[in-house]
């Protein structure tokens, strides 16, 4: 259990990567594997998946996010720091008009992936849909759930305990380390019987 909680605190939202590191479709392909074997609600499987390592696709995909909403003066990684792959998550309502919580499981599965090989990634639900269905030719019985932006992590993220006036709001330091703040476990936990 100790190694898997490792790998669960280690995926933090990472928002800058080696962009030398090129990702291939081989390895986003294996991480939507990982999500194809996922739970879903009523076994409906409504996911598609849209997966680029190109630099011209990624370009598309990436005008197309909102960067880290906590870090006003900051509008996103520089073109040396970008993602250099991404999966689009999207919802086909030819099979289910209800998603429930599907992407969110099958997101945070390929994230866990992704850091079992030493990549990171960022989970984005702030998407301009309208633009990115117009890049990418989506078609309308697709809906867009969320994006994520994968790569060499060259950020370093540390968790923290929230201070006592309960800020939660994430921060980078002198050093450029971004810190997650995290409630405390006795926090969270209201009934053990």
């Amino acid at each position: 259990m100790d190694a898997f909680k490792e790998l669960v605190k280690s995926n933090r939202s990472c928002r800058r990567f080696d962009n030398t590191f090129a990702l291939d479709t081989q390895t986003l392909t294996e991480l939507v594997e990982l999500a194809r074997y996922t739970a879903s609600a009523a076994n409906n499987q409504p996911l598609k998946y849209i997966i680029s390592c190109s630099r011209e696709q990624n370009e598309k995909i990436f005008s197309c996010l909102t960067w880290a909403a906590y870090l006003k003066e900051w509008k996103g990684p520089e073109p040396g720091e970008q993602p250099t792959g991404y999966i689009v998550i999207l919802g086909d309502t030819t099979i289910s008009n209800n998603f429930w919580c599907d992407h969110g499981i099958a997101a945070q599965t390929m994230l866990l992936g992704a850091r079992a090989r030493g990549l990171a990634g960022c989970m984005f639900a702030a998407i301009n849909i309208k633009k990115l269905k117009t890049l990418l030719g989506i078609g309308d019985h697709l809906e867009v759930k969320l994006v994520i932006a994968l790569g060499k992590p060259v950020e370093q993220a540390c968790i923290d305990d929230v201070d006592e006036g309960g800020d939660i709001r994430y921060f980078r330091d002198e050093n450029q380390v971004h810190h997650v703040p995290k409630r405390k476990l006795e926090d969270l936990i209201l009934n053990a019987w």
